[in-house]
């Protein structure tokens, strides 16, 4: 008997913390079962409206947004927009007929895997956190499987039977691309030390201005830098780096560098966040980092997150408000210690499991029955 083709729906979006996870575990289920029909639920101006169409699967957009620490308009509209995102969510599965429902967390997910264990479709939920976010604890008693990065974030949950360690897909390009490969990509020469900047897929304003208060002193080090800004530095920081004519030639900057496996194979050192996909991406790669944990993450799970990498070897730490004062300092031990560079990359690569997307695709396959 030959068996159905597996219909599979994805929400999980706002960051590319949520989505890169979700396109891992899709990936995976396209490489396993190439005939599946997968579609994206996300909102139309943040990043998973520009990736997913590019990756090949289907977008259907919905009309929601996560809370906000200040007051604005957006915030009296959230609970309006929850009522709509249902009543979206709703015809969306109607139309699409899924088998099983993936969220991979943030607000995109939270009416989808709603509305999905309402009318009864399987329902699996991706936690990236050590402290997992409100969506996943408010949607955890509902979900058919919790899927989890960290042991820790058992005690943060109320319901015990549906939650299974499986650590954070990444993409399997990631620690696919030569170095020379990634240098070629941003047209660097692969024999300098080249330094890789990022904040997540939204920047970080911190970071940006620490970075760009040393560039000159890098220069003169012979430290190429690949630079993803954001799209709310990347102005400033693109018209600095344009001024001086002799960093042209050295430093590439972007608001947002999609293909993320060039950047991390081009670099001998990353300086960034500590969120959970970060840091899975960085050990699959086997990327040495100074990790710059954000102060406000929830019960501070960055922090959490940068010490199991720091504590292996593969990683050093600076707080957020110390950055300016130590980051130059802290490159420049690095990067002109080549062997110290070559043991982190040995412990990252320990850390790493590659196999978290090949495990979540066939829990998903399976709870589709198909």
């Amino acid at each position: 008997m030959q068996k159905r083709v597996p219909n599979i729906l994805f929400a999980g979006g706002g960051t590319g913390g949520h989505l890169f996870p979700a396109i891992a575990i899709a990936d995976e289920i396209r490489r396993i079962r190439p005939e599946s029909q997968i579609t994206f639920v996300g909102t139309r101006n943040r990043i998973e409206a520009r990736v997913v169409p590019r990756r090949g699967y289907d977008f259907a957009p919905i009309w929601i947004s996560g809370f906000r620490r200040r007051w604005s308009i957006d915030s009296i509209l959230i609970p309006l927009k929850i009522v709509v995102a249902l009543v979206q969510s709703f015809f969306v599965m109607q139309k699409v007929k899924p088998d099983v429902v993936v969220g991979t967390g943030g607000y995109v997910c939270g009416p989808v895997v709603f509305m999905a264990s309402i009318i009864g479709i399987p329902t699996l939920i991706q936690e990236q956190n050590s402290y997992p976010g409100i969506t996943t604890r408010l949607l955890s008693t509902r979900a058919d499987e919790v899927h989890l990065t960290f042991d820790a974030s058992k005690k943060h949950l109320k319901r015990a039977k549906n939650l299974l360690l499986s650590g954070n897909p990444t993409r399997s390009a990631i620690g696919s691309v030569t170095r020379e490969e990634g240098a070629a990509h941003f047209e660097l020469n692969p024999a300098l030390p080249t330094l890789l900047v990022f904040g997540g897929s939204l920047g970080a304003h911190t970071i940006n201005d620490a970075v760009s208060r040393i560039m000159d002193q890098l220069i003169g080090m012979h430290v190429q830098v690949i630079w993803q800004t954001g799209e709310g530095d990347f102005e400033e920081v693109n018209a600095t780096v344009s001024g001086k004519v002799a960093l042209t030639a050295a430093v590439r900057v972007r608001k947002f560098i999609e293909r993320m496996e060039y950047a991390y194979a081009a670099c001998d050192l990353a300086v960034c966040r500590a969120g959970a996909t970060t840091v899975a991406e960085l050990t699959r790669a086997g990327t040495p980092s100074i990790l710059v944990p954000y102060p406000f993450a929830a019960a501070d799970h960055q922090t959490e997150n940068a010490k199991t990498v720091v504590d292996s070897g593969a990683a050093v730490m600076i707080k957020d408000n110390d950055l300016r004062m130590e980051l130059h300092s802290t490159i420049a031990m690095l990067i002109n210690d080549p062997r110290r560079l070559k043991r982190m990359a040995e412990n990252a690569l320990t850390l790493g499991k590659p196999d978290a997307a090949e495990t979540l695709a066939r829990a998903a396959l399976a709870l589709a029955r198909v």
